[in-house]
């Protein structure tokens, strides 16, 4: 590390403050992320009375948002490509802003799931470009705490809805938020909505996109108000010799994916993604009040354990920022994947058991809190790093698609699966928690022996990585 890199970090000159700002209005697109994904698990049982949905229609409810998500991920590498990723960050929020009018709406069930698809295209394209940009104007030193920040939003857009459900639940009685409570809920979506769109309009480029396209002058003026003039210069050169070298090959596409010095990082990072959906961590963020329900608390306990489970995530996310770059991404994410598996292990035990006292909500915040050390944020930190810069966004398109289209499976089949009356009768709700279980032995393994390290490397260092 530079001495000029360690006095940035240490005393946050104006460059750092600068970085500081853009990171935190560009987290501002995970916040809603995980407002716009979490809102439900507060109005899903009013929504369930409301239009009278069956378990596959009420799993549909929950995760139909995750279509939209699953589309939004896909055409966001393209969008951004061409736009720019300011210009389509500034997309997302419009999206965001629709959905939360359009789902606080509808007396018909269709209505309500097109607009909730709408939001999820806007998820989609947040949950790809926010920790994308992040990376591309982070120094490196600091590049794992910054796009570490992006779950943390997540993680607080979520406990904000935990808290604005709770609030507005206890503004009338069951029938006032059956038939009106759950429609604000969605609404509320509104104003973090306008400040993300008001916000985005003052935050610069990414200096890479602007380098791709030529306008070098332009990146060199935004990393000189990140890095200082010159750490400016020495990554400016970094980025030409890697445009450079990939000068002889033809221009990104779909393609270009499977080429075999970057077909390994793909297939890496989809199943980064897939991991961490798959060890069922959105069982507990979309079906939290309800799975508190079936263990015997009434509707306001239900939403005050959901809170307590969104503060958990949120502290440990802290923890999972301060420590990132210190200890490296693959020692968080073997300990947390661990951690996890034997969590919701017990969980499964407990379930099969018809064991549901107060110790079971240690083990529910025990297996949030491993995930908010590793999975949760590292993910995205070794998502946005180890692609290389001409199939940046393309790669990372495939790969947060994938975690939508895993996401969309564990939650719209957690339901059929814990009323499915063989499944029942034979393991007593504990079979999807054991299955989670099983995915995160796969996730320690995986990180164990396939996952490369990334820590204090710069974006340009990681595509040396995967040359042959």
């Amino acid at each position: 590390m530079t001495s000029s890199a360690i006095s940035s970090d240490s005393r946050l000159p104006v460059q750092n403050m600068f970085t500081t700002f853009i990171t935190l209005v560009a987290t501002l697109g995970g916040l809603l992320f995980g407002y716009d994904t979490a809102v439900i698990s507060g109005a899903i049982g009013s929504v369930r009375v409301y239009f009278d949905l069956n378990s596959a229609q009420m799993g549909w409810a929950a995760s139909c948002a995750l279509v939209g998500c699953v589309i939004g991920a896909l055409v966001a590498g393209m969008i951004s490509n061409r736009l720019g990723r300011k210009k389509s960050l500034i997309l997302a929020a419009v999206l965001f802003l629709i959905s939360a009018i359009g789902t606080a709406l509808p007396d018909k069930f269709t209505v309500f799931i097109i607009y909730r698809i709408i939001g999820g295209v806007g998820v989609g394209i947040a949950s790809m470009l926010s920790p994308m940009y992040i990376a591309e104007v982070s120094p490196p030193h600091i590049r794992g705490r910054l796009v570490s920040w992006n779950q943390f939003a997540i993680i607080f857009g979520m406990l904000v809805v935990y808290f604005v459900n709770y609030y507005i639940a206890g503004q009338g009685d069951n029938q006032w938020n059956i038939d009106s409570g759950w429609r604000w809920m969605f609404g509320s979506e509104a104003i973090p909505a306008l400040l993300f769109l008001f916000l985005l309009v003052a935050v610069p480029e990414s200096p890479r996109w602007l380098a791709i396209k030529g306008r070098f002058d332009q990146a060199m003026e935004v990393l000189t108000k990140v890095v200082g003039k010159d750490e400016a210069e020495k990554e400016m050169d970094d980025i030409k010799n890697s445009l450079e070298r990939s000068k002889g090959t033809k221009k990104a596409t779909l393609s270009s994916l499977f080429e075999p010095n970057i077909y390994l990082v793909l297939v890496i990072g989809i199943a980064l993604s897939i991991l961490q959906q798959v060890t069922g961590i959105n069982v507990f963020l979309y079906y939290a009040p309800e799975i508190f329900k079936q263990m015997g608390s009434n509707t306001d306990a239900a939403l005050l354990q959901t809170i307590v489970v969104g503060a958990v995530n949120l502290l440990f996310t802290v923890i999972a920022i301060l420590t990132v770059d210190r200890f490296g991404r693959r020692p968080l994410m073997i300990i947390g994947s661990a951690g996890m598996g034997i969590c919701i292990s017990a969980i499964g035990f407990a379930a099969y058991y018809q064991n549901t006292d107060v110790w079971l909500l240690t083990f529910v915040l025990g297996y949030i809190a491993f995930f908010a050390l590793s999975l949760g944020p590292v993910t995205w930190v070794l998502l946005s790093e180890i692609y290389p810069n001409r199939v940046r966004s393309l790669a990372l398109s495939i790969a947060v698609a994938a975690q939508w289209i895993s996401n969309f499976a564990v939650s719209q089949t957690f339901p059929m699966l814990m009323e499915n009356e063989t499944l029942l009768h034979q393991f007593n709700g504990g079979f999807p928690f054991w299955v989670y279980g099983a995915m995160c032995v796969v996730s320690v393994w995986f990180n164990w022996k396939i996952v490369p390290e990334t820590k204090g490397k710069t974006l340009e260092d990681m595509e040396k990585l995967w040359q042959p």
